[in-house]
C-alpha cells in the first residue's frame, strides 16, 4: 500500500531577505540627517508638491512627516478617514516647525486635491503648480495665479502619492493623468518620487509586521507594475505607512517615513544646485 502523495508546500508570500535594506534599529541617524539639513542655496526653500489619486493619503503623509520630525503626533493637515472623495479642497502649503514656533525646516509641502476621473484637480492645475503659478490656499485657479513666480514659488520635487491597497483597480484615466504630469515635470527637469501608502492594508504579512514591507512579494510586484505604468524608476518608489490610528510614535513607521524624506531632500537639493550652476 502506498502512502499519500506528498504535496508541495505553498509558496511563501515573503522573500527570504529584504530586497531593499532598511536599518530598522537606527532611527537616530536619518532623523539627525534631516534635522541638520541646510540647503547650499540659502535663499531657496525646497518646494515639495504632493499629488496623486483621490484618497491616497497625501494629507496623512504630511501629518506623518511632521509627527516624526517633531517627536509627537501632529494633525495640522486636515485628513479624512473615508474614501468617498478628496478631503483636500485647495492648494495648501505646509511648513514644519523646527524647535520653536518661529523657526521652520528649509522645505515645505504643497498639498493639492486629488486626481479623479471626473472631479478633482486637473492636469493643468498641477502643471501650473509645478512652475509656481498657484498661490497658497487657492480654490479657483483663474483668480489665484502668480504671474511672476520666484524660486520659492516653484516646485523642486514632485511626489506622487498612491494607495497600495487599491493600486490594482486604479482607473486608467487617473494613471494617464499621473503619466502626463510626470512627463511635464521631466521636461522641467523636476525630480519625481512616488510614495506608496497603506501598505499594511494591501498585504497581511506587512500588517502583521511592518518590517516585512521589503520582503513582501505582492508589494514588490505592485511597485514594479506601477513603475512600468507611469515611468517612475523603482529606486524612486517608496512604500510607507502613514500614522492613522496610533496615538504614539512607532520606530518602524518612522524609519520608512525618514527613508523617503531623506531621498526627497537629496533629489530636491541636487535639482536646485543644477539650476544654480546653469545661471
Amino acid at each position: 500500500m502506498g502512502g499519500e502523495s506528498s504535496k508541495p508546500a505553498p509558496a511563501s508570500p515573503l522573500l527570504e531577505e529584504e530586497w531593499r535594506k532598511i536599518n530598522w534599529q537606527d532611527k537616530k541617524n536619518p532623523l539627525q540627517y534631516v534635522k541638520n539639513y541646510k540647503p547650499f542655496n540659502k535663499e531657496v526653500q525646497l518646494g515639495i508638491l504632493l499629488h496623486g489619486a483621490t484618497g491616497a493619503g497625501k494629507s496623512s503623509f504630511v501629518n506623518s512627516v511632521q509627527s516624526v520630525l517633531r517627536g509627537r503626533m501632529i494633525q495640522e493637515a486636515l485628513a479624512d478617514n473615508t474614501s468617498h472623495g478628496c478631503f483636500t479642497k485647495e492648494y495648501k502649503t505646509h511648513k514644519i516647525e523646527k524647535g520653536s514656533p518661529d523657526t521652520f525646516y528649509p522645505f515645505v509641502f504643497n498639498d493639492i486635491m486629488g486626481l479623479g476621473v471626473d472631479k478633482g484637480v486637473t492636469e493643468d492645475d498641477v502643471k501650473l503648480a509645478l512652475a509656481g503659478h498657484i498661490k497658497d490656499e487657492y480654490q479657483k485657479r483663474i483668480s489665484s495665479t502668480t504671474k511672476n513666480p520666484t524660486d520659492n514659488d516653484k516646485v523642486h520635487v514632485l511626489v506622487c502619492v498612491v494607495p497600495a491597497d487599491t493600486l490594482s483597480v486604479m482607473k486608467e484615466q487617473v494613471v494617464e493623468k499621473i503619466r502626463n504630469i510626470r512627463m511635464e515635470a521631466s521636461q522641467l527637469g523636476i525630480p519625481q518620487v512616488a510614495v506608496l501608502t497603506k501598505v499594511d492594508l494591501a498585504c497581511p504579512e506587512v500588517k502583521e509586521d511592518l518590517k516585512n514591507v521589503y520582503k513582501s512579494k505582492y508589494l514588490k510586484e505592485k511597485m514594479e507594475q506601477f513603475s512600468v505604468n507611469v515611468g517612475i524608476p523603482m529606486n524612486c518608489i517608496f512604500p510607507v505607512k502613514n500614522y492613522h490610528e496610533e496615538i504614539d510614535l512607532d520606530d518602524r513607521v518612522d524609519s520608512l517615513i525618514l527613508s523617503v524624506l531623506r531621498n526627497i531632500i537629496n533629489f530636491g537639493e541636487d535639482f536646485v544646485n543644477r539650476r544654480l550652476r546653469k545661471v
